[in-house]
């Protein structure tokens, strides 16, 4: 099924908007669809009023999120924003794609049902919320047909990270503690040559002028979550191959630890330097709290930079229309 070429207009960004959603075709359909899936689970989406006294899935992601000082999943408010972001990056490939209604489709929408019923009754929400955006997919497919999912399934595979995880993070969090303490450590015992003594995830100079826990929201998770969100982004948009993509997923983890052991170390120095006081200024400060990040968006590109390198001959992934 050949493709009538498409022009957008580029003298305003409301017009490009415009001919865009043009473009699509039962937009009415769909939208109609999404609302009614939505409201199922605003008026009948959360079962446990004992921890959250409310019916609504959505209301009850929210609370998950705002209580992200303890479970670091804060970041589940910036995730729709980053997909609505790489859909407009991609939305020259989505207008290129043959639209047409696609019935199986409709096997995600009631496999996010089933999904959805079982978190319902056993009060399992992230069941709930996995089976909210299996079911959004499958309208997708629905409505606008195979293609348009397969070109759509890598921004729409991030809303992945809307899922609370809470406590379950506390199995990766506390080893990643134990190593970036660890490792500050012997940086400064055996490179620096000052005296840092450990306890646990504790670090402390002999003469007690400072005293630095590294809490479980300062231990890594909250940077290894957004750094692996970054290179998994990376690795998608910018190669096609599966091991490049691998890859930059796996090297998110050492990118992490890199970034807290740097920012922890301008911690312990800052304390060496003033003490207690110094030190907590550093580790309540925003700018010192963006530390972690730029070790690993350097890492991230210079990573990326080397695995294009290496397989120069790779065809390279459309790149966004210039305005």
């Amino acid at each position: 099924m050949s493709i009538a070429p498409f022009h957008p207009p580029t003298d305003s960004l409301t017009g490009e908007i415009r001919a865009y959603w043009r473009r699509f075709p039962d937009k009415a359909l769909f939208f109609g669809l999404l609302t009614a899936w939505c409201l199922l689970f605003q008026f009948w989406g959360n079962a446990s009023f004992g921890y959250t006294p409310t019916p609504s899935l959505f209301q009850w992601m929210q609370v998950a999120y705002r209580e992200s000082a303890i479970s670091d999943d804060g970041h589940g408010n910036m995730i729709p924003l980053v997909v609505l972001g790489i859909l407009w990056w991609k939305r020259r490939d989505l207008v290129a794609q043959p639209l047409r209604t696609w019935w199986p489709a409709l096997g995600f929408v009631m496999g996010g049902l089933l999904l959805h019923a079982v978190g319902f009754i056993v009060q399992q929400q992230r069941l709930s919320i996995v089976g909210l955006f299996s079911g959004i997919y499958g309208l997708m497919g629905l409505v606008w047909g195979p293609r348009f999912l397969k070109a759509t399934f890598f921004p729409y595979f991030l809303f992945v990270f809307m899922v609370p995880l809470g406590s379950f993070t506390e199995k990766i969090a506390f080893p990643l503690r134990m190593m970036v303490t660890w490792i500050v450590q012997h940086l400064f015992n055996d490179v620096f040559g000052i005296g840092v003594i450990r306890a646990g995830t504790q670090l402390f100079n002999a003469l007690g002028t400072y005293q630095y826990e590294v809490a479980a929201a300062c231990g890594g998770m909250r940077s290894l979550i957004s750094i692996f969100l970054i290179a998994v982004t990376y690795g998608f948009l910018v190669f096609r191959s599966p091991w490049k993509r691998l890859v930059m997923v796996l090297a998110s983890l050492p990118l992490a630890v890199i970034g807290n052991v740097v920012r922890l170390s301008f911690i312990v120095a800052a304390g060496e330097w003033g003490g207690q006081s110094a030190g907590n200024y550093v580790h309540d400060n925003t700018f010192f709290s963006l530390l972690p990040y730029i070790p690993a968006i350097i890492g991230v590109m210079y990573i990326g930079r080397f695995l294009e390198r290496i397989g120069h001959a790779e065809p390279p992934r459309t790149s966004p229309p210039q305005s």
